[in-house]
């Protein structure tokens, strides 16, 4: 077996007040595959995995001093770590035992590709499989973004003849959610293969072949101006794009911006600002936030 293709299955217990937190530490730290779920009364199991070549457990340690450090910060009980080396014909399925079907807003079921869904009456039947690309619909970024697709979609205008850009698509669930909604277009990019071809999975999974048009890079390969973009990143990826976002945003057109921490919010706001974008609202969930900006 090529230890190459291992993995880090890494497991935390903890109050859920620390989830979000916990989330952007894992991200940062690179890993992949994060879900949580309800442990007992008052706590929560999250799971997230990492390349095993890329960290030693010289780093895994030091991760486990973060965490804690952070909880006593925030007044939280210290989490309890632990991890274990799987190989990688395992991490799939090691990490799909903890995620479940999930509603989010009012009308998207964001359900694992190898599960039956649940009965969802009202609600459009979102279809996943993750892959190694971010974005299964657990973090509340993602949450937020689908969240304010739902309003922009449903209530702010209508669906029908719009086109959208999704810029660092990960998993798809974005173009996904967009589709679903009933718009005309979705241009899906990212420059990680991993991502564009999850994708690509997820939308022929989803039988949505025709309205999500996928390619791997950024901004540039963005094939004509759309009426409104989405983008769940890092905010300081946002910031170098905020930019170029007039070249591929109609007039009139609108912003959905998230990966944003609540701090990193009123610098990107001002950057906005500075390129004749106004920020119509922003969403908060725990330390996270999105951003719906349009163009004044």
């Amino acid at each position: 077996m090529d230890p190459a293709g291992a993995w880090w299955d890494l497991s935390l217990i903890a109050s859920p007040a620390q989830e979000d937190l916990i989330f952007w530490r894992l991200e940062n730290f690179g890993c992949r595959g994060m879900t949580s779920q309800a442990h007992g009364e008052d706590q929560i199991c999250i799971h997230a995995y990492l390349p095993w070549p890329h960290v030693s457990l010289l780093d895994l340690a030091a991760l486990s001093l973060r965490l804690q450090q952070d909880a006593l910060i925030a007044g939280q009980r210290v989490p309890k770590l632990r991890w274990e080396r799987i190989e990688a014909e395992d991490w799939s399925s090691s990490w799909k035992q903890h995620w479940q079907p999930q509603p989010i807003g009012d009308k998207l079921l964001i359900c694992p590709a190898w599960l039956d869904p649940p009965p969802h009456p009202g609600r459009h039947l979102l279809r996943l499989d993750p892959g190694m690309a971010f974005g299964t619909g657990t973090h509340p970024t993602t949450q937020l973004c689908l969240e304010s697709l739902e309003m922009r979609l449903e209530g702010g205008g209508g669906a029908e003849g719009v086109t959208v850009a999704d810029v660092g698509c990960g998993s798809g669930i974005l173009s996904l959610a967009a589709a679903l909604l009933g718009v005309k277009r979705v241009f899906a990019v990212d420059i990680d293969p991993l991502a564009v071809q999850a994708t690509m999975h997820n939308r022929d999974l989803n039988g949505l072949t025709d309205p999500i048009v996928v390619a791997q890079g950024s901004l540039e390969h963005i094939p004509e101006m759309v009426d409104g973009l989405v983008c769940n990143i890092l905010a300081d990826v946002i910031l170098d794009m905020i930019p170029e976002f007039r070249l591929v945003v109609k007039e009139g057109g609108w912003l959905i911006l998230s990966g944003i921490l609540i701090e990193q919010a009123k610098l990107v706001a001002e950057m906005l600002e500075a390129n004749e974008w106004v920020v119509a609202a922003l969403w908060r969930r725990g330390e996270w936030c999105c951003l719906n900006a349009r163009m004044t």
